[in-house]
């Protein structure tokens, strides 16, 4: 799950709620009569009295002071915010609430606090309140939490069979994003099984380099999206979140800007990871890659049977892109 970034502004200013909006704010949280000041300068959540997301009922506020304000931040609402605040910081009070519960905010002053907040359990909370009146601190924590994206565990996968196929409808996801070397999108034919498809940023002297781009595979074929969840490529359009993941399976959430669907060879990928047999369709073509457990790209014209590549395994199904536990059986 992408983690948010809130910003809580008690006074008016101009530059700070700036600095918010260019930082990638998901929300900012300010006093009764600023939020349509605020939306003068772009759009973004407003929690306030009179704003989108309002005190008391949309967003719960528990001061940690003792066992019995842990016990009421589990007591709200699983579908509400909730913002725990500590005059002392310690981590194991947040411990016990980022193991019990969804949607858990952290009040924090700078962004030490924010990078501890998010660490905590490795998973950490959902999101961050940043109480601060520097500019630079609102950049530094706007920064860490975009990087601090939902872990995934890789694993190596083994290539069993490559088949050349027929032409086919293949999906390009152009995002908003330059990807780096051994970024990519997760791609498969089955929600419980995915390929690191990796992004055209390699060179070659064939065409020009498209950090932004991921030629990602058959219209059928799932991607990871943000939140936890899956979309069918055939279904991306402009706006939709999508994860970018690297060699480590650090995430980090990117929008598409463009999705093209056009008639391509295609050729049918297939591996075995962790005793699961996973497949892609993906284009036939020199510049499709895959990720070595390197972080290499490798071009799938060159790829071997026996070559190992990385991936990533599921075992719950999937149900309108949610994860679910039934019994799912795809071949």
């Amino acid at each position: 799950m992408s983690k948010k970034f809130w910003v809580e502004i008690k006074k008016w200013n101009k530059g700070l709620v700036t600095a918010a909006l260019e930082s990638g704010a998901n929300a900012v949280w300010v006093a009764k009569g600023m939020s349509p000041r605020v939306k003068e300068l772009g759009i973004i959540t407003t929690i306030a009295e009179d704003g989108d997301l309002k005190p008391g009922s949309d967003v719960i506020e528990v001061e940690i002071n003792s066992k019995k304000d842990e016990e009421k931040a589990l007591r709200a609402p699983s579908s509400k915010f909730v913002v725990v605040r500590t005059k002392d910081w310690k981590v194991i009070p947040l411990e016990n609430l980022v193991a019990a519960r969804q949607n858990l905010i952290a009040s924090v002053r700078d962004s030490q606090e924010a990078k501890l907040a998010l660490e905590i359990m490795e998973r950490g909370v959902d999101g961050v309140l940043l109480n601060t009146t520097d500019v630079n601190e609102i950049k530094k924590t706007g920064k860490l939490v975009h990087e601090h994206g939902e872990k995934l565990q890789l694993v190596h996968a083994r290539i069993t069979r490559l088949e050349q196929l027929g032409m086919g409808d293949r999906v390009c996801v152009d995002t908003i994003t330059n990807m780096k070397p051994g970024q990519g999108m997760l791609v498969g034919n089955s929600s419980s099984g995915m390929f690191l498809v990796h992004a055209e940023n390699v060179e070659t002297p064939y065409c020009a380099t498209r950090p932004f781009r991921v030629n990602a595979g058959a219209v059928h074929a799932y991607v990871r999206a943000a939140n936890g969840k899956t979309a069918y490529l055939a279904d991306l359009s402009v706006g939709d979140a999508v994860l970018v993941v690297d060699k480590t399976g650090n995430t980090e959430v990117a929008y598409v800007g463009r999705s093209k669907i056009e008639k391509r060879p295609m050729m049918l990928v297939e591996a075995i990871a962790e005793g699961k047999k996973i497949s892609a369709i993906l284009q036939n073509a020199e510049t499709i890659r895959l990720t070595k457990p390197n972080g290499e790209p490798i071009s799938i014209a060159k790829l071997k049977k026996g070559d190992r590549v990385l991936a990533y395994i599921e075992e719950a199904g999937r149900h309108f892109g949610m994860k679910v536990k039934e019994t799912i059986t795809e071949k």
